[in-house]
């Protein structure tokens, strides 16, 4: 995914973030672990995580 060609989403700051992002809500530490690498190998710049989903640890 080309950066300059994906959508994105003008936020009420004014601030502009990636339309497509990916989510790791519910998904297990080794799925977490291989999605995230895949999509930053496919150019993904928007991860939607949060403490409360127990898998930040594989996000980092």
């Amino acid at each position: 995914m080309n950066q300059n060609l994906q959508p994105k989403i003008k936020l009420n700051n004014g601030h502009l973030i990636p339309q497509l992002g990916l989510g790791v809500w519910k998904a297990s530490l080794a799925e977490t672990r291989e999605m995230v690498k895949e999509a930053i190998i496919n150019d993904y710049v928007l991860i939607d995580t949060a403490k409360q989903y127990g898998n930040e640890t594989a996000v980092g």
